[in-house]
């Protein structure tokens, strides 16, 4: 490989880590606060960028379109919690299964009533469609830059909210236990509920940021659920700091793997051996790197302990 690949890959795991954090932040706050399965999180992600189509084709404008997006993802998010998560909460976790996997079937079909089943597209903001010069062989998207940054800020945003703030205390105090939370006079339903919908919000965020860099489809967020399960494991539930860092690895460990791991087997067995083992390993160094991380931390990396 050489160093300009490298680099594009580098910087492309590093992006592909911001989406993960921004859909795994939600969840780590919701499994690690109400102990909840939620399985429709990913769902969430998807209806974060069909929105964001939907008003940018009203509104022809990819910022206002990310706006009423996230808003609307908002809503939709505490809709959901006050319809059928709420009843959910004291249920034990297969009925939550259950009943979140019977929401992103219906949510897929309804994506598909709406807006049809063929794949849709939204285009890059005018302003931030150019490429930058990184060096004299390369020229990287400033989109995928811009979303690099953006992510980094959402996490220090998000990392002092739950460390600085009244409602960050609160947060870390129900994760490590949420029983000691309510018995102190806190309104813990009130306290999921704003959890709850800030994690949809930041599902929709990435889903929406997300809409011009890949197709948007009915089940786009399925397999990113996995990932980001992953990624709360690794990092630690109800870590900010946690899912932060094991995005990234995630994401380098996912990008430069599909990208090294052919090479690499062709160190050790010929090239048609070689092109047959290396996309299968590479498919599975994130679960090998997260089996390894829990044989020597089974909390994680970086588990809750009263700060995230």
């Amino acid at each position: 490989m050489t160093p300009t690949l490298f680099l594009i890959q580098l910087l492309n795991g590093v992006q592909f880590g911001v989406l993960l954090f921004l859909i795994a932040a939600g969840l780590t706050l919701v499994f690690g606060v109400m102990g909840f399965i939620n399985l429709a999180h990913g769902v969430q992600y998807m209806i974060g960028a069909y929105l964001t189509f939907m008003f940018y084709q009203l509104t022809g404008n990819f910022f206002s379109a990310l706006l009423l997006g996230l808003i609307t993802a908002l809503i939709l998010g505490l809709a959901l919690e006050a319809l059928v998560f709420r009843h959910l909460y004291d249920r034990d976790h297969l009925d939550q299964v259950l009943a979140t996997f019977g929401i992103i079937l219906f949510v897929n079909e309804a994506v598909k009533v709406i807006w049809g089943p063929a794949t849709l597209t939204l285009p890059t903001p005018e302003i931030l469609s150019a490429s930058l010069q990184l060096t004299d062989n390369l020229k990287y998207p400033v989109y995928r830059l811009a979303l690099i940054a953006v992510g980094a800020a959402v996490a220090l945003g998000l990392y002092l909210v739950v460390v600085k703030t009244r409602v960050g205390m609160l947060i870390r105090a129900g994760a490590s236990n949420a029983e000691m939370v309510s018995a102190l006079g806190v309104n813990i339903r009130r306290l999921f509920t704003i959890v709850f919908g800030f994690g949809a919000m930041l599902a929709g965020f990435a889903g929406a940021m997300a809409a011009p860099i890949f197709t948007i489809e009915p089940g786009m967020g399925d397999d990113l659920l996995i990932v980001a399960f992953v990624v709360i494991v690794i990092g630690g539930i109800g870590s900010i700091r946690g899912a932060f860092i094991a995005a990234l690895l995630i994401g380098l460990i996912d990008t430069l793997g599909r990208s090294l791991a052919t090479d690499a087997m062709k160190l050790i067995f010929d090239a048609s051996a070689a092109n047959q083992i290396g996309p299968s390993l590479a498919s599975m160094l994130i679960y090998i790197f997260m089996a390894a991380v829990l044989f020597f931390r089974p909390q994680g990396l970086f588990p809750a302990r009263g700060a995230a």
